[in-house]
């Protein structure tokens, strides 16, 4: 099933060709030039570092780095150590635009001047809403006119939102969307029902902030459906979040069509953290766009900006060609890592799911590298505190690092149940990387077992102040 199958070991590998370094990273489908492709044995040497004996079924919420990225990231940082003047004006911007035209090429942008390389995908939240919320505070846009978002939005999202667009008078309309979820007619349906919310009273919809991915629950939005509706109904901006995308589902911004797509790369791209891609489509508008981190830069471009925002660690952003490098190694490079990690996390799931007597919170086909899986009712996630206690509680008694979702109820008397007849509140997340085993997920499904048998509810636990 997927990674979780080993590749037979051999002793021909890691042969690569001298000219390994000659900039030719760009298709990354291409068959590798090695002679043989990465060896379970050798995927468990890159993950050394991870500590053992933990379930580490958590790819979702940092990401994970190879050893050979970290040591190619100390060479980085060594290089700015030994000559800072001649890294940061001779070396810097080459490296960082190299990184960026890999990049382009990955999520098929049309030029390297749309694409931005920042920290992380809050980050890019920062950059897309103080623009906006200049056009409130400037008068381009009417006070009351709205921004609309999934009501599962990162927190960091909302709190952008927060910070910039409605203290400069926008109004926010919040979609909300089922869950568990069982079709894509139903979010699509939910979402027009948004922008019809936003336009009420002759407000105009100013911008819409898709998740391509949500987070918690996880569940992948149809956003090429959605931003196609976006511009039948005249909604001036949309920006895309996709900050679990690169590396899990495959990303073509011209495709979705998006004003903005941001994704970071730490995450299910290998690189270290933090790293991400803010991808920004040509338009008259796109002079307009600043990092808020204000430096020499200012006004030469976001892309120019964001690569130099004062003395810090830039090696993160220096790695994409390593990184391609390190995917190249597996068969199908990481398209075939991607299929791969969705077969085996659905594998997984429904063997969960089938242990616990519950359900999967979303059909295969709208999970990414990551699943939802209801938990047995009778462990009493009854709230956000359940969730998280019950998730320091695997981690602290079971070492299995998980999530832990709850959902309450839309109606006390509909819901989905287990088999025993009770109403599943519970959701676990789990992810599957190149690095995760069968046993990790054999740990999980043991450990909430043994929780069953032993009578365990949340309300035994009490929250970490």
């Amino acid at each position: 099933m997927g990674e979780i199958r080993s590749h037979e070991d051999n002793n021909n590998t890691n042969n690569e060709d001298e000219d390994n370094n000659n900039n030719n990273h760009n298709h990354l489908s291409k068959k590798s030039r090695l002679l043989s492709f990465i060896t379970q044995s050798q995927i468990k040497q890159e993950f050394a570092h991870h500590h053992t004996g933990v379930a580490r079924i958590n790819n979702g919420s940092f990401g994970s780095c190879p050893g050979s990225i970290i040591a190619a990231q100390k060479r980085w940082q060594l290089k700015f150590l030994q000559q800072p003047d001649d890294f940061f004006f001779n070396q810097l911007p080459a490296q960082i635009l190299r990184s960026r035209t890999l990049i382009k090429d990955l999520i098929n942008a049309d030029d390297v001047s749309e694409v931005s390389i920042v920290d992380n995908a809050t980050t890019a939240a920062a950059i897309v809403l103080q623009h906006v919320g200049w056009a409130f505070a400037e008068g381009r846009f009417n006070k009351g006119d709205a921004v609309v978002m999934l009501h599962c939005a990162f927190q960091a999202v909302k709190k952008s939102i927060e910070a910039y667009v409605t203290r400069a008078g926008g109004s926010v309309i919040v979609v909300h969307l089922p869950f568990p979820v069982n079709s894509v007619e139903e979010i699509v349906s939910e979402f027009r029902l948004g922008l019809a919310k936003g336009k009420l009273n002759g407000r105009k919809v100013r911008l819409a902030i898709i998740d391509h991915i949500t987070s918690m629950p996880s569940v992948v939005i149809p956003v090429r459906e959605l931003v196609k509706i976006c511009r039948e109904e005249g909604v001036n901006q949309v920006f895309v979040d996709a900050a679990h995308a690169v590396g899990s589902i495959s990303v073509d911004v011209k495709d979705i069509g998006a004003d903005f797509y941001v994704s970071n790369l730490h995450k299910w791209f290998f690189c270290p953290p933090s790293v991400a891609v803010l991808y920004c489509r040509k338009s008259s508008l796109s002079s307009d766009l600043h990092h808020p981190v204000v430096s020499h830069e200012y006004g030469n471009g976001l892309a120019i900006e964001s690569a130099w925002i004062g003395t810090r660690d830039y090696s993160s952003q220096l790695l994409v060609p390593e990184v391609i490098d390190f995917v190249n190694r597996f068969e199908g490079g990481i398209h075939g890592i991607m299929q791969r990690n969705h077969d085996a996390v659905i594998e997984m799931a429904k063997m969960l799911a089938k242990s616990w007597g519950t359900i999967l919170g979303s059909p295969p086909e709208m999970c990414p590298s990551m699943a939802m899986i209801g938990l047995p009712s009778c462990l009493g996630v009854l709230s956000d505190d359940d969730a998280s206690n019950l998730r320091n509680h695997l981690r602290d008694q079971f070492r299995v690092e998980v999530p832990i979702h709850y959902q309450p109820l839309k109606d006390a008397e509909i819901g989905p149940r287990d088999e025993g007849c009770g109403f599943i509140t519970g959701y676990a997340r789990i992810s599957h990387q190149v690095y995760n085993t069968i046993d990790d997920y054999i740990k999980f499904r043991d450990a909430v077992n043994q929780l069953v048998q032993d009578g365990f509810n949340c309300k035994m636990l009490v929250s970490r102040g």
